[in-house]
């Protein structure tokens, strides 16, 4: 019998599966979107969080029975689903993705299947101050990165001096609008509406910034299933279900018969407002230095503050559970559990979002104090281990002496461990510098945020990534060098 198994494994491996089994067709398109972006693109359906409901939901519905098979909806972040189609993560990227030139030299790109103009919101208040976008000259405008958007910025920003400030998601550019945070945000028709419905103090502008389209992203080498797709998408033109899945959602304008029409008829859409171009990875590194070296500076600049503030508050907290009455030392030790126990991601967005309402912190402000009180906790720990790491008979000595206790923390117990905690405080203060990548998520373009920029222009990583790795080397092995060095002269 073993014999038989042997010879009937080295006979699949000589002859290969057979040829039917190998030739069957896929039976699901597996589709990527972003749920957290929410209606009606995408989002978790209210009755089954299991299911997404949405217009790109519908879209993609449509496209799966047309080729024959079942939608499966592959969760990716939207700044992110450019590479994940070119990886291969899923057959087609849907979620309110925008028709660019460089993104068609990237990716195979589908016919555009809705057709949006770009609004500009702003304050009721400024409505008179603020007609158009070219009216908010050396303004803070918001936008989404990685968007048609962001691209007509760049351009007013070097024609008119504006600010773009990029965000996350498409909700807090609003709340922030209405908060002052911001002069003015730029986004889609689609986003601009249901922002203005969620903050009735603003308005959307009638003249619109430029007209773009949605469109499917897949990968360049599947260029024959986009084309399968694009004939799907223009017989749904043709029959009305497209419409009908705008109408459903509100969506359908009379922008959309006159691009029907002309797709319809295999007549190009009308060129989308960008006039982003694809450039080679080197030239555009070459474009990007300056923004990269600003934004490290700003790592460096917020890292050595924030690490500052925590040695203080740090060693303020040690002390106090040291030295301090009961009381004291349950609160210290409560505060240090609570923002250990909690991620900093959630305190950034406690400081800067959460308590605006009562305390409207700067972005750089909200960051810096976010870092500092977090890590505070983590150094105060420690310190802590440190100061009760020096040796009984050093502190009996002082006693002798007549030093109170204050005089013997300060010079006898302080300085001996501050030499154990050295080691401990570089490495906080090395992971200190990375974690301030999470500030971009409050709109603080570190050196984190400005690599996923530049990476999500020019539709690759690799370069972006490489520069981002050497400029936080630079940043971190010399502090990790003049620690070693100051260790070893304390040993000797």
């Amino acid at each position: 019998m073993k014999q038989f198994c042997v010879a009937a494994l080295l006979c699949a491996v000589y002859f290969g599966v057979p040829r039917a089994a190998a030739a069957q067709p896929p039976s699901v398109l597996r589709w990527g979107g972003d749920a957290e972006g929410g209606a009606p693109f995408v989002e978790a359906d209210p009755n089954d969080p299991r299911h997404v409901v949405g217009f790109d939901v519908e879209v993609a519905t449509i496209l799966a029975h047309g080729l024959g098979r079942e939608p499966q909806f592959v969760q990716a972040g939207f700044t992110s689903l450019e590479a994940s189609a070119a990886r291969g993560d899923f057959d087609i990227g849907l979620s309110g993705i925008e028709d660019t030139p460089a993104r068609r030299a990237r990716l195979a790109v589908t016919i555009p299947y809705y057709e949006f103009r770009e609004r500009v919101t702003v304050r009721k208040a400024d409505a008179d101050r603020f007609r158009s976008l070219a009216d908010l000259r050396g303004r803070r405008v918001a936008t989404l990165g990685a968007t048609l958007a962001y691209d007509l910025l760049l351009n007013a920003q070097a024609d008119d001096g504006l600010v773009p400030v990029t965000y996350e998601d498409d909700v807090h550019p609003y709340s922030d609008l209405a908060l002052g945070r911001v002069d003015a945000v730029l986004l889609d028709q689609v986003l601009a509406d249901r922002g203005v419905k969620r903050n009735p103090s603003l308005m959307n502008l009638e003249k619109d910034a430029g007209i773009g389209h949605y469109v499917g992203v897949l990968a360049a080498s599947n260029g024959a299933l986009r084309d399968r797709i694009d004939d799907i998408l223009r017989t749904a033109m043709r029959d009305g279900r497209l419409e009908s899945i705008f109408r459903r959602w509100g969506m359908w304008n009379q922008d959309q018969p006159r691009l029907y029409a002309r797709l319809s008829a295999n007549q190009p859409a009308p060129p989308t407002g960008s006039t982003a171009a694809t450039v080679d990875p080197w030239t555009a590194a070459r474009r990007y230095a300056p923004a990269m070296l600003r934004a490290t500076l700003i790592t460096l600049a917020l890292s050595c503050v924030a690490m500052l503030l925590a040695v203080a508050v740090g060693a303020a907290i040690a002390a106090g559970r040291v030295y301090g009455r009961p009381i004291v030392r349950f609160a210290l030790t409560a505060y240090v559990e609570v923002v250990r126990g909690t991620p900093l991601l959630l305190q950034l967005f406690v400081i800067y979002f959460g308590v605006a309402a009562i305390i409207d912190l700067p972005a750089f402000a909200a960051a810096l104090l976010g870092l500092g009180l977090n890590y505070a906790a983590y150094e105060s720990e420690i310190y802590r281990g440190a100061l009760e790491a020096v040796p009984v008979g050093q502190l009996e000595a002082a006693q002798a002496l007549g030093l109170g206790r204050w005089q013997t923390l300060w010079l006898v117990r302080g300085p001996q461990a501050f030499r154990f905690a050295l080691a401990p405080m570089t490495n906080d203060f090395v992971a200190l510098l990375k974690d301030s990548s999470l500030v971009s998520v409050i709109t603080v373009v570190e050196l984190t945020k400005q690599t996923s920029i530049f990476a999500a222009n020019i539709g690759s990583w690799v370069v972006p990534g490489a520069m981002c790795a050497a400029l936080y080397l630079v940043l971190s092995l010399p502090l990790a060098h003049a620690a070693r060095r100051i260790e070893r002269s304390w040993r000797t």
